[in-house]
């Protein structure tokens, strides 16, 4: 009966009026189409003809063209070997990531570790506290010797101090400790316990940084700007940003090459391929969202309420 009443007294509070609920809806809907609007802007520009550019953007485009994604279809012998790179780095990555990020946060969410209090300030210092790139360049080139390797593009990015404090957050205050308690009883090893227990009920924050980490290995092309030499190497973003430079450069110095800019221009993809550049590094990280909206919420807000 005290526990009927005290959701009562909850849902009194959390209660709101339904015209309340409609204005909240109306908002919300008017803040997602203002969100949407520029990704609909770079897709018309994507496949608009590059005279009509001119006049201005449209969402409706004035000329359809599609000379934007023609001109990276004929760089698909590097465009192709460049997706593989980014897909195999964001896949591995992720994984990893994934697993490292958990194993250490659950470590740290066990008060018995005698160590805890001391690796928790090892992995929080970081976080506010950075050793600077010419620092992380050392260690990762020279150090680690990992320059010029697909390695340098995972590792690095693997492990970050805010998805190990998330992780041991959760572990703290959704994992019971009677349910660890009983597996040690039975015997069972850490490792048995991480793997068989604790990782399959940590779903919400396994997705929410299984999200973190494959948005940042997607997105990535500075590692790329700053340890890859080797052409077959470079991942697809730092391809296409290479592409964008060169197009830039040309573009800057086309007096010393001869021409008018005008006749390079003319020569050249203009917006209508950059914009198309842009949809097509966006688009495929886009598509793995939905597979992590169910958990994604959960796994953000964990640790706000105790209970």
């Amino acid at each position: 009966m005290k526990k009927i009443e005290t959701q009562s007294a909850v849902l009194k509070f959390t209660r709101i009026k339904p015209s309340t609920n409609i204005v909240f809806n109306i908002i919300m809907t008017i803040f997602a189409i203002l969100c949407l609007v520029p990704l609909l802007l770079v897709v018309s520009i994507s496949v608009s003809d590059e005279a009509s550019l001119n006049y201005g953007y449209r969402l409706i485009p004035r000329a359809l063209s599609f000379e934007g994604y023609y001109f990276l279809f004929q760089q698909r012998h590097n465009i192709l070997p460049a997706l593989f790179i980014s897909i195999f780095i964001t896949v591995v990555g992720t994984i990893l990531g994934v697993v490292l990020n958990a194993l250490m946060g659950y470590v740290l969410s066990r008060r018995e570790y005698k160590l805890q209090k001391f690796f928790i300030w090892f992995v929080f210092i970081p976080m506010i506290f950075n050793g600077g790139l010419v620092a992380s360049y050392f260690i990762n080139a020279q150090f680690l010797g990992l320059k010029d390797t697909i390695w340098v593009l995972i590792l690095p990015l693997a492990v970050s101090s805010f998805n190990v404090i998330l992780c041991k957050t959760f572990f703290r205050t959704t994992i019971p400790d009677s349910l660890l308690e009983s597996a040690k009883i039975d015997g069972a090893s850490q490792l048995m316990i991480f793997f068989r227990i604790v990782f399959p009920l940590s779903k919400p924050v396994l997705a929410t940084i299984g999200l973190f980490l494959s948005f940042a290995y997607w997105n990535d092309w500075f590692m790329a700007l700053l340890y890859i030499d080797t052409p077959e190497l470079i991942p697809l973003q730092a391809y296409l940003n290479r592409l964008l430079m060169d197009i830039r450069v040309l573009a800057e110095n086309a007096s010393l090459m001869g021409i008018t800019h005008a006749q390079l221009l003319a020569s050249m993809p203009g917006e209508s391929a950059r914009m198309a550049i842009v949809v097509i590094t966006v688009l495929p990280i886009a598509c793995a969202y939905p597979f992590f909206q169910r958990y994604f919420v959960s796994g953000l807000t964990v640790g706000a309420v105790k209970g």
